[in-house]
């Protein structure tokens, strides 16, 4: 008998076809079997001549890399990735999905200190040895989609409009461009049906100075507390670490589905942004069909703080906006189709001062535009659009962060006016400046921002089914044949206070 029938793991001396079907017993299922096998096989035949580097691969993949193993190596490539099945993919990344982790994001690799030729290392050759590197949290991954000591993957970029978003996978070319500004955010648990229920708050703290104001108390994350990735290697981090990004402060908060963190600490009351009485409306919601508003501008009431918006015919009122019995005389054949996808909808969720939650119950996907989750996702404010998926339950907007990107904005926007005006009256002297030209030119970005800018930060878009941007055929919200307009009027009455302390005038344009 030969060796391979006796432990029934092949050498570099086998065929390449035993080779394959052992290495597709160990993948992750990340992938389709199509893509895994032409992946693979692609491999095998690359290492055929270097039969020490694919006895290592077969080693390290088989015993799940329990024995070490030397750098499998392939040759880089110009763009340094490369194709499989028409798709292409950073090859250490290809490898390490589908033996490893099959939600991995490229940002989150790092070689081991022992690896001769990492990707990063930048050599002629490349190590996709997946047990060569280790998965790490990058700053710039958006981590909503994390889940206490569960298999739920984190979000990723997409390209696709799925039919069943249940089954959806992301496609690795769309995972790998530089355009895609689509972020992914699948539920915690695909598999969980538990009805809706709002979690209990904390009661008011005795003796409270702010009770005109009638907010719950606000749960915060006991600063002690971690969480960490699923996966072979979880790494862990600490949720009170902020990162630097592109010049932002990053705060990645953990968070879970329905669940409030433990508290225990003195950051358990939060008192509100403001003393000014709560709104009689938290929140109110616009329906549109392309770029057409279509019936009236629904007001939720804030006692109730659990809004639906759902595509069924019965009256509006309350607690429930239905889309359904809305008429349009203009309405396409491709907008009625998307309407019978609405179904159950959303639900809109106010927590705290403030803060908004999104729940999709509808069969398919939502498409939003949150500068919240922009930060959390390391992009700039407007600079992405995220999917939330069926069952998904995600926080979508931040009462604090939102106020103090106002009173930033405000400041700067203030400073910038008064150095424009002190330029082109040339009081700014210094290299360059002609008359104050120059300095007035680079100061008029700053200068341009006007009331409508920071109105924009009190207000969601939510695209039912269809998405837009770069990674569809659709470029702006307006295109997409249902979609909401949230506006946040706790939000907006914060703003009326932060204008009254920092007046800005609307945006002039130069001489």
């Amino acid at each position: 008998m030969d060796n391979m029938s006796i432990t029934n793991t092949p050498t570099s001396n086998d065929a390449c076809l035993s080779i394959v079907h052992s290495l597709m017993c160990h993948r992750q299922g990340g992938e389709s079997e199509t893509f895994a096998k032409r992946a693979i096989e692609s491999l095998v035949k690359k290492l055929k001549e270097k039969k020490d580097e694919l006895d290592s691969l077969i080693t390290a993949i088989t015993t799940n890399g329990a024995h070490p193993s030397k750098c499998v190596t392939i040759q880089r490539t110009l763009d340094g990735r490369l194709q499989v099945a028409g798709r292409k993919g950073f090859p250490h990344v290809i490898y390490a999905r589908l033996w490893r982790w099959p939600d991995l994001h490229k940002n989150e690799l790092k070689h081991v200190k022992y690896c001769q030729y990492a990707f990063d290392l930048k050599c002629d050759s490349v190590c996709v040895n997946p047990y060569h590197y280790e998965r790490v949290v990058s700053p710039g991954i958006d981590l909503s989609g994390l889940t206490l000591q569960s298999s739920a993957p984190p979000s990723m970029l997409v390209k696709d409009e799925y039919v069943h978003d249940y089954e959806a996978q992301p496609s690795l070319s769309s995972a790998e461009g530089h355009s895609v500004q689509t972020i992914q955010h699948p539920p915690a648990n695909r598999a969980s049906s538990e009805p809706f229920s709002a979690p209990a708050m904390l009661a008011p703290a005795e003796g409270s100075t702010t009770s005109t104001t009638n907010f719950p108390n606000i749960p915060v994350a006991s600063t002690n507390s971690t969480t960490s990735w699923s996966g072979s290697r979880p790494a862990a981090y600490t949720p009170s670490l902020p990162h630097h990004q592109n010049g932002h402060l990053q705060h990645h908060p953990p968070m879970h589905p329905g669940h409030y963190w433990p508290v225990h600490n003195e950051l358990a009351f939060q008192p509100p942004i403001s003393n000014h009485p709560a709104p009689e409306y938290w929140c109110s919601i616009a329906y549109f069909e392309m770029d057409v508003q279509v019936g009236e501008t629904f007001k939720v009431p804030s006692s109730c703080p659990v809004v639906t918006v759902d595509g069924y015919v019965d009256p509006s009122g309350g607690d429930r906006f239905c889309l359904g019995q809305l008429s349009n005389v203009h309405r396409t054949e491709a907008i009625e189709r998307a309407r019978l996808h609405i179904g159950k909808g959303v639900q809109l969720e106010c927590k705290g001062e403030g803060d908004v939650w999104v729940r999709c119950l509808s069969d398919h996907a939502v498409f939003v535009q949150s500068y919240y989750l922009d930060r959390e996702a390391g992009r700039a404010p407007g600079d992405a659009v995220h999917k939330i998926y069926p069952s998904a339950y995600i926080k979508v907007f931040d009462l604090r962060q939102c106020h103090r990107q106002m009173q930033q904005q405000a400041a700067t926007a203030q400073a910038a006016a008064a150095a424009q005006a002190a330029a082109v009256a040339g009081n700014i002297p210094g290299p360059g400046s002609v008359g104050g030209i120059a300095p007035a030119i680079s100061l008029s970005a700053a200068a341009g921002i006007g009331v409508d800018d920071l109105r924009r930060l009190c207000i969601l878009r939510m695209s039912f089914v269809k998405g837009w941007g770069p990674d569809y055929p659709r470029q702006s919200i307006k295109e997409t044949p249902c979609w909401i307009e949230i506006h946040l009027h706790r939000a907006l009455q914060l703003l009326d206070e932060v204008l009254h302390t920092m007046p800005i005038a609307d945006p002039q344009p130069l001489d």
